[in-house]
């Protein structure tokens, strides 16, 4: 842990973060809608909707540590976006968030595309976030993937301890 907040000089600050997230969860309603679930699959976006403590091939400018997660806990209209965003990322790869469970007859599109660094970035995230529910929920769906098969390596490195139980 780099310390209480994020002073690194590429760090984009509070403000920037949160607007670039509201105006990604907006596309994730839009493309949820449309029922373009590739929207989802072909699209970068994990490091400011799901950030993390840790820094990324972006370095430090979407990483959140204690006092930047505290402000943003404390914000509610981002906290709704937040878990908004969780339930519209999971519903891309047809799993239901609330229900802890697979959606019924998914559109084609609507499964699982083979990221697990961005399966791996949610739940991490929600973790920080203490958003225990939901990350149950993320953690199930990881470990019904790891059964049928699913590989999560990414970069040569097995993501898959994020998912071996639901503590």
């Amino acid at each position: 842990m780099e310390g209480n907040r994020n002073t690194q000089p590429d760090f984009v600050g509070l403000e920037e973060l949160k607007q670039k997230h509201a105006k990604q969860v907006e596309m994730f309603e839009r493309w949820a809608s449309e029922r373009n679930w590739m929207g989802f699959h072909d699209s970068h976006y994990d490091w400011w909707a799901f950030p993390i403590d840790k820094p990324s091939r972006l370095g430090y400018a979407y990483t959140l540590f204690k006092q930047e997660v505290g402000s943003l806990k404390r914000d509610p209209d981002f906290m709704k976006k937040y878990l908004r965003g969780v339930e519209l990322l999971m519903l891309s790869w047809g799993w239901d968030l609330q229900a802890e469970q697979e959606i019924v007859a998914p559109d084609p599109d609507q499964k699982w595309n083979d990221w697990p660094i961005r399966l791996s970035k949610c739940a991490q995230s929600l973790e920080l976030f203490d958003c225990p529910n939901e990350l149950v929920s993320v953690k199930k769906y990881g470990q019904l993937l790891l059964q049928r098969g699913a590989d999560f390596t990414f970069r040569g490195t097995d993501l898959s301890s994020h998912f071996q139980n639901n503590q």
